[in-house]
This record gives structure tokens, C-alpha cells and sequence, in this order.
């Protein structure tokens, strides 16, 4: 019974994290276009799709926990991430330009997706995402 309660605290301390990972990663995307009036790519649109329904699903688990939220934000996570290493890819150049979803509007490779002059967003972007899978897979394991 008390390796019960350990296992759970410990689940809701992971989901707890992979919350706030999604809340930050979600007010940060929203800083980036309403405040400093970045405009998103295609790719970022994207990614938020998967990354704002995070946030909310993930805080409503907490309460009371849910432990099977694992088995559906999981898969949203790893569905998000994998349109951020492709806009990583696109990013760095490693993917050729026949290939870029975004042909009208803003460059998906611009210059306006790099931080202060050294931080591309895309890498925000992976961080977020690969630091909610760890966590949501540390929560499954509890």
C-alpha cells in the first residue's frame, strides 16, 4: 500500500513536469507572436497544434491524478516533435527547399526564427518536446 502511494506521488510529480514543460512552452510560444510580434512559420503552427493541447490535458490529470494520461498525450508529444526535428532539419538546411512547407508567408529557415542571434526557436521547440516524452515515460515507469 505505501509503495502505492510512493509510485503515485512520484507519477504525479512527473506529469507535474511534463505540465509545466507544456504551460512555459505554450506561454513562450504565445510571448514570441503576441508580445514580440514574431510571426509563426507553417511548421510552427504545426507544432503548437500539438503542444497547446498538452497543457490542457496534462493539468486536468493532475486532478485527480490519472495515470493513463501516458496513453494519450504520448502520442500528441511524439507526433509534435517529429514536425520539430523536421523543422530543425529545414532549419539547418539539411532537408533541400523543394521540400519546405512553407511557400507562402514566413520562412520557416528566416532569420526571425533565431533568438537574440544565437537561439533558433526550432531548438526551443524539441527541447520542450523531447523534455515531455522523457518525463511522460519516467511517469509511466511509476
Amino acid at each position: 500500500m505505501k509503495s502505492e502511494k510512493h509510485a503515485d506521488n512520484q507519477a504525479w510529480i512527473f506529469i507535474f513536469g511534463a505540465w509545466l514543460v507544456a504551460a512555459l512552452s505554450t506561454l513562450g510560444s504565445l510571448f514570441f507572436s503576441e508580445v514580440m510580434e514574431l510571426i509563426p512559420c507553417v511548421l510552427c503552427w504545426y507544432q503548437r497544434i500539438f503542444l497547446f493541447p498538452l497543457a490542457v490535458i496534462l493539468l486536468v490529470a493532475l486532478f485527480p491524478l490519472d495515470k493513463n494520461v501516458v496513453r494519450y498525450a504520448l502520442p500528441i508529444a511524439i507526433i509534435g516533435l517529429l514536425f520539430t526535428v523536421y523543422h530543425v532539419l529545414l532549419f539547418y538546411g539539411l532537408i533541400p527547399e523543394t521540400m519546405q512547407p512553407c511557400t507562402q508567408g514566413v520562412s520557416c529557415s528566416d532569420d526571425s526564427m533565431v533568438l537574440f542571434g544565437v537561439l533558433p526557436i526550432p531548438l526551443l521547440s524539441i527541447a520542450a518536446f523531447s523534455s515531455i516524452i522523457l518525463l511522460l515515460l519516467k511517469a509511466r515507469k511509476s
